[in-house]
């Protein structure tokens, strides 16, 4: 028995709804849409996540951007975008905001409108900078993903991002770290790696990150960390391969993360011997102490912070084995370019 077409029509249409209206989700990802037109099948005022990614967008309405009054979580990566609407602005409730693969070379600076986002993903675009004054605006940003793009400078006010948790910022040409990193006292991850030539120095105040569990500055050209690197209590992860390091030395790298350390706390107090050096209180805990990096939440004895906020897991974080793009892999050896050449024993 055939049916009729009305009515097969009729159930495609109506699975088609129920697929992309869930409760308040509309899905319209990897569909091939080349455009949006005003819906009709679900009201952009009523939606809390939507998902358009996996398309061939060049545009998103601003008309449609502006009456999603409720959305807190919109994603568009992986789209053909050159632009974000400026009303944009307008999602005072968004929380997550993923744009990345697309060809944007910049953000609209109504972004600093959305008071509430606590994610921002935008790796794989062309991005050549963000908005000036956009760290003192998004306060309670946890989670910074602007990695594979041209990035030369992070701007300042991106060290007022005092909820951070991860700041991944890698393939880029970033020529250095903004000043007052130090007030980035919950930053657990860092990750400024394959920068290739243009990094050549971190600044002290890296050592000041008291949360820092995981630091990556591999592959770029860096010939010395910061003595006060030495004073990381919290450092579990430390990636320096691919940079032509002279302090500390390759072999004492090698080791572990303890050793770095206990190298760097040596060099800083001005001592030769790690195991006395080891046992010197460093400059750093009598600043804690004093309270003097303490911005709203509460430092503990080992330098970590612990504030009634604390619900992003370092467990989200997800990073990238080996380099992203397959272009770069097996071209560098650390050991063959960088490793610095040793001194031959002399003969007696």
């Amino acid at each position: 028995m055939r049916m009729d077409g009305g009515i097969m029509r009729r159930e495609e249409e109506e699975e088609e709804e129920e697929r992309i209206n869930r409760g308040n989700h509309v899905d319209l990802s990897g569909l091939s849409l080349d455009a949006i037109s005003n819906p009709s099948s679900f009201n952009p005022s009523l939606i809390t996540k939507l998902d358009l990614s996996n398309n061939n967008l060049q545009n998103i309405p601003e008309s449609l951007t502006a009456r999603l009054l409720n959305v807190v979580v919109l994603d568009v990566h992986s789209n053909q975008l050159r632009l974000l609407p400026n009303s944009i602005g307008c999602l005072s409730k968004l929380k997550l905001l993923n744009v990345s693969g697309n060809l944007l070379d910049s953000l609209p600076k109504t972004i600093e409108d959305c008071k509430a986002l606590e994610e921002l993903n935008a790796n794989f675009n062309k991005l050549t900078k963000l908005p000036d004054t956009i760290g003192f605006e998004l306060m309670n940003l946890r989670k910074l993903s602007v990695n594979s793009n041209k990035l030369a400078y992070l701007p300042y006010s991106t060290s007022h991002m005092t909820s951070l948790r991860v700041l991944d910022a890698r393939m880029n040409c970033l020529r250095s770290l903004p000043d007052g990193l130090e007030n980035l006292i919950r930053l657990q991850v860092l990750n400024v790696s394959q920068n290739f030539q243009f990094l050549q120095a971190l600044p002290c105040s890296v050592g000041l990150l008291v949360s820092l569990v995981e630091l990556d500055v591999s592959y770029n050209r860096i010939t010395h960390l910061p003595n006060t690197i030495g004073c990381l209590a919290n450092l579990q992860k430390l990636q320096v391969e691919g940079n032509p390091m002279v302090s500390p030395p390759i072999e004492v790298v090698e080791q572990s993360v303890e050793a770095v350390r206990v190298y760097l706390s040596a060099q800083m107090n001005g001592t030769t011997d790690s195991t006395s050096a080891s046992r010197k209180k460093p400059w750093f805990k009598k600043l804690v102490k004093c309270g003097t990096f303490n911005a709203g939440g509460t430092i503990t004895s080992r330098g970590s912070v612990m504030d009634e906020h604390d619900g992003f897991l370092l467990s989200d974080y997800r990073s990238i084995n080996g380099l992203a793009s397959p272009r770069f892999m097996g071209t560098f050896s650390p050991r063959r370019l960088f490793s610095p050449r040793r001194a031959s024993s002399p003969r007696h």
